[in-house]
């Protein structure tokens, strides 16, 4: 009978984070179906460095330090990181999509007919800089500006000194805004921080301001009101396929040459973005009705008879208020969603074409083709690629 390998989980379960807890759940999943002795151990650096015992682990997976790096190379045990600012660079990594994560939140906010962005982040932080990144590319892309105020993670709750410091910076920022805008962030508290500021200088949310959150951390968007839009990074799916690559790694494989990337699992709609930032409100309810049935066979038609208008002022009002026609933004509703479904499932064409609007399977085909310039078959591939799924 084959030993039974023992495995490290070095993350400070103490904290009391989500993504900690995810990132343990998904590695628990995968140890299971792999019949590994998995062992929580936050110090498990320490334990390498002992002189009197071989190494008490064949593999560890967590927040990897300098030391853990060093430790684990001189004792020639694999190491998987997870954590996206660890000094340890070089090491065999799987880190959410920052980058996509910003991309998907700018499209919403897009949708929901927002034209000035913003972004709140981190300052010295890879993963505020990729969601950064992300934003900035959708709003190049449309042409559009996105403001960004950065603070410093650590010093917020450091005293009452820096604490009002930052509520100083927040409050500085939002009076240089052009509102309606939309603003990304980082994380979902720093969001309850913002919208307390824009309520003192006499914003609502989301009339005036949408604000999605980064985490999808239950107990902070599902209270007080608004309830935080906020983007689910996978948690629990990077631990688990840090545990598969660490698996690999015990299996003597080559560790891969960069970091493995894994997609948001989605952007959960609250009220902080149930709002429609145009100043037509007919355009508004236009945009509303194409949000919520979009997914259903409606056309430009179906659109109009729920207003009180007729089609050609709809369509003119439209275009003139977001530069894009009905149509238009009916099938880029469409794309979001077929894009999320390649993503998550593994649905074949024809359901996720019907689960998204289109009529049939060769309608999504063509539509997706004409779009984005590859077809839906080679977008889910190559985002499978990407984060290296498959052994071959």
């Amino acid at each position: 009978m084959a030993k039974r390998r023992r495995v490290a989980v070095m993350i400070d379960l103490e904290w009391p984070y989500k993504y900690h807890i995810e990132v343990f759940a998904g590695c628990q999943e995968y140890a299971a179906r792999a019949g590994w002795d998995c062992t929580i151990d936050p110090f498990a650096d320490r334990a390498l460095g002992s002189r009197r015992t071989a190494a008490p682990y064949d593999g560890i997976l967590g927040r990897a330090t300098r030391k853990l790096a060093d430790m684990a190379d001189r004792a020639g045990v694999p190491v998987v990181n997870v954590w996206m600012n660890s000094p340890a660079r070089k090491l065999p990594s799987v880190f959410p999509d920052a980058k996509a994560a910003g991309r998907m939140a700018a499209e919403h906010l897009l949708g929901r007919g927002f034209r000035q962005l913003g972004y709140l982040g981190y300052a010295r932080d890879v993963c505020s800089q990729l969601q950064l990144e992300g934003v900035r590319s959708v709003a190049r892309r449309e042409g559009f500006s996105c403001s960004v105020h950065r603070f410093g993670r650590t010093n917020v709750m450091k005293d009452a000194k820096h604490w009002e410091a930052f509520i100083a910076g927040l409050e500085a920022w939002v009076d240089t805004w052009t509102t309606p805008i939309g603003v990304y962030v980082t994380h979902d508290l720093p969001c309850r921080y913002l919208i307390d500021v824009c309520r003192s200088k006499g914003l609502q949310v989301p009339r005036d301001v949408a604000v999605i959150g980064t985490f999808n951390e239950l107990v902070i968007c599902a209270s007080p009101a608004p309830t935080l839009t906020s983007i689910d990074l996978g948690y629990t799916q990077i631990g688990y396929q840090a545990a598969e690559l660490l698996d690999r790694l015990m299996d003597g494989e080559p560790p891969p040459e960069g970091p493995r990337w894994i997609e948001p699992a989605e952007l959960v709609p609250r009220q902080s973005t149930d709002s429609y930032a145009v100043d037509d409100p007919l355009v508004g309810r236009a945009l509303r009705f194409i949000a919520e049935h979009g997914n259903e066979p409606i056309n430009v038609q179906a659109v109009a008879d729920e207003l009180p208008t007729v089609r050609r002022t709809l369509e003119r009002r439209f275009r003139e208020t977001l530069g894009r026609t009905i149509a238009e933004e009916i099938t880029r509703l469409r794309l979001e969603r077929v894009k999320r479904r390649l993503i998550e499932t593994d649905e074949p064409l024809k359901v996720v074409a019907m689960a998204s609007g289109f009529t049939s399977a060769n309608q999504l085909y063509k539509v997706f083709l004409r779009i984005e310039g590859i077809s839906p078959q080679q977008y889910r591939q190559t985002l499978n690629t990407c984060i290296h799924i498959d052994r071959d």
